[in-house]
């Protein structure tokens, strides 16, 4: 490196910094040359690469990289790119005299004259390999206890369902048993309804957590909030104790809101379950659902756009929850009820249906005061009631399914909505039954058969029966269906289990 000539106050000056510089241990700091070769060696750089000065001094710095990195010439590219940017900075392995390796935290400045001359490189080493070993130890403590909470949150979640799905079962084996022991008309037809709701209840569940699994779209369509209420008035009113008082109090002539009705059910037979734990014997529990304006200037409900929603209030005068309970209520698996007794998804349901309907949900809740729960739903003012009670017509239907069951089931069902209907176990008798018959209006079929699958049945029927409308049902979550089965997105399809009401939408939209 060249030497300048330098006054003798700036000689003793750089002196007492060549000085510095060389008994500094923490770093290992040197000069190279343009070439790379070590021109001097400092304390620090002996402590932790091992090598003396009279050892290292002259010698390339490559000797200092890994044989990995110096076969695809990683030194020269350190050079190059502190010679054209002014710096190189990089971490990576780098190898002691004893052949051992060390973390290496590295800088390179070039040193250049006044007439921009390159002189040589000053290059800077820090060992940080305990830093290093330190930040994957915590990494892998954080994988654990991710790990950890995700084993928590599935047995809490698995406790929780099958607490739910056995008390389902419950009911409808002693539903079975009263069947079989009873003659009376009234005990029969009680049995079969509470039967038909624990299994609405079911394949309610069943959707939240295909919801929660796979992000399944809400089905939103404009209906009335409070006409849905009244016809699920008796199953709220079942799921409180007989001291426990219901206060339903819902407006007149509410418009439309968009929702999804099953989830909502769903959602609101979670809150009134979670107000009847945390109430008192003799208490009462109140829902009210009228008309709120969002004002901007206001802006009562964060982050809810200025119009009029319809409001369901889900109001009790329980145990309420602490500041801390409240921030994490709607947190999946986060739940205050004993082993078994909840799955820690019901408020974060609702949460997510209140945001897939664009909607919002409100949490006003203090320890000892009790909570309420308001649900804001868009108005759709340019919406439609609901589907009628029946979709009429004599038209005639082909149902196929290969389990017995549940073809059974649908033959019952589209015979009380007034259909001709003809049936199939495959898709190859399908298809004979449709060529000795016509006139079959409607193929409703199952998309995963045996043999021929519903979508290749579908296909078929499409190209030699071209006037036949379409429809597949299946119980995949339509994403997980999509993957599974290509071209299912061009037909017509319905979600099992389906309720006579889902019928009647799908075929008034046939």
């Amino acid at each position: 490196m060249q030497q300048s000539t330098l006054s003798g106050a700036d000689a003793i000056e750089a002196e007492r910094f060549r000085q510095f510089i060389l008994g500094v241990t923490d770093y290992a700091i040197y000069m190279l040359s343009p070439e790379g070769v070590v021109v001097t060696w400092n304390a620090g750089a002996q402590r932790f690469k091992g090598y003396p000065p009279d050892e290292i001094i002259g010698r390339h710095f490559s000797m200092f990289y890994t044989p990995e990195d110096q076969a695809v010439g990683r030194p020269a590219y350190a050079l190059e790119v502190a010679r054209t940017t002014g710096k190189f900075e990089d971490e990576g392995w780098r190898v002691r005299k004893d052949g051992s390796r060390f973390w290496a935290s590295v800088v390179i400045d070039p040193i250049v004259d006044p007439h921009g001359e390159l002189l040589g490189f000053a290059k800077i080493t820090r060992d940080i390999t305990e830093r290093r070993d330190a930040a994957e130890q915590l990494e892998r403590a954080r994988e654990a206890l991710f790990q950890s909470q995700k084993l928590e949150a599935i047995g809490k979640l698995t406790g929780g369902i099958a607490h739910d799905f056995n008390n389902l079962l419950n009911v409808i084996i002693n539903g079975l048993e009263l069947l079989k022991m009873s003659k009376d008309p009234a005990v029969v037809t009680r049995s079969i309804d509470t039967m038909a709701r624990a299994a609405q209840r079911g394949a309610s569940l069943t959707q939240q957590l295909l919801a929660f699994a796979r992000q399944q779209p809400l089905r939103k369509e404009a209906h009335d909030i409070g006409r849905i209420i009244r016809s699920f008035e008796a199953v709220l009113r079942r799921a409180l104790p007989d001291d426990m008082n219901l206060q339903l109090s819902i407006a007149a002539e509410l418009p439309l809101a968009l929702i999804d009705p099953t989830q909502f059910e769903a959602a609101l037979l979670n809150l009134v379950v979670n107000a009847r734990d945390a109430m008192a014997e003799g208490t009462e529990l109140q829902v009210q659902v009228d008309v709120a304006q969002v004002v901007l200037a206001e802006r009562q409900v964060e982050q809810l756009p200025a119009g009029d929603y319809v409001r369901v209030t889900v109001r009790d005068d329980g145990m309420g929850m602490s500041a801390e309970t409240r921030a994490r209520a709607i947190e999946p698996f986060f739940t205050t009820k004993g082993v078994g007794k909840g799955t820690g998804l019901g408020l974060s349901q609702v949460y997510g249906l209140m945001q897939q309907c664009q909607g919002a949900l409100t949490l006003d809740s203090t320890l000892g005061e009790g909570t309420t729960v308001g649900l804001y739903f868009p108005v759709d003012h340019d919406g439609e009631a609901a589907a009628g009670n029946h979709a009429g017509g004599a038209e005639k239907v082909l149902l196929v399914d290969d389990q017995p069951d549940v073809l059974e089931t649908a033959i019952t069902l589209f015979s009380h909505l007034g259909y001709e209907v003809l049936s199939a176990n495959n898709g190859e008798q399908a298809l004979e039954t449709l060529r000795l018959n016509p006139d079959i209006a409607i193929l409703f079929s199952d998309v995963v058969m045996p043999g021929m699958s519903g979508v290749e049945l579908g296909k078929m029927v499409r190209d030699e029966f071209p006037a036949v409308k379409i429809v597949l049902a299946s119980g995949y979550v339509e994403s997980a269906l999509r993957d599974q089965v290509p071209d299912v997105d061009n037909f017509e399809l319905i979600a099992k289990p389906y309720r006579l009401s889902d019928l009647i939408k799908k075929m008034k939209a046939l």
